[in-house]
């Protein structure tokens, strides 16, 4: 049976791209919502009074994120932050973010559906809170991911429990295979 609406956000992940290869995915726990929107234009080439072309740029997906809290881990392997000996996370001006996979779980109303982004880049969080006041409120952090094609030209997959990658799917960034 197909989906005929589609909620929540669970089990997301990322994957470090080091080399051309894809590390082990890392939970990134606490997902309060996501919201990648699709970049790339249409341009039209007018001839014989008509449309007689169009081009449809894919520039991939980018959107926000938003988490509980970001962890150190995601800081250090993803941002560039670093951690000095005395315990201390550290911003350096001059640290690159690195690209990794990003990789989640939307609920269904009959199926979960899995998707992975691939080449994706991220933004420093901002620095805010609030003071606390009668009722504590819980605050949220959001980054803004870019999700550009791979090396193979592959912006993003995603699967139903039918498909045969399913339970492998955390444990590995599945990639195409084409017959």
């Amino acid at each position: 049976m197909a989906n005929k609406i589609m909620y929540g956000i669970k089990s997301v992940y990322y994957s470090v791209l080091t080399n051309g290869e894809y590390g082990t995915p890392k939970a990134l726990a606490g997902a309060v919502s996501i919201n990648m929107e699709s970049q790339g234009d249409i341009n039209n080439f007018y001839a014989d009074d008509t449309v007689y072309w169009k081009g449809v740029a894919n520039n991939g997906y980018e959107g926000d994120l938003e988490l509980a809290l970001i962890p150190d881990d995601f800081r250090t392997d993803v941002l560039g932050e670093t951690t000095d000996d005395n315990g201390l996370l550290v911003e350096n001006e001059a640290a690159s973010p690195v690209s990794f996979a990003l990789m989640f779980e939307f609920t269904g109303d009959a199926n979960a559906r899995r998707h992975v982004f691939y080449n994706c880049v991220a933004t420093r969080p901002a620095v805010s809170s609030n003071t606390k006041e009668d009722a504590i409120e819980p605050q949220t952090q959001t980054i803004t991911i870019s999700a550009t094609a791979n090396a193979d030209g592959y912006v993003k997959a995603s699967a139903e429990p039918t498909a045969t990658n399913w339970a492998q799917w955390f444990q590995t960034v599945q990639t195409p295979t084409f017959a």
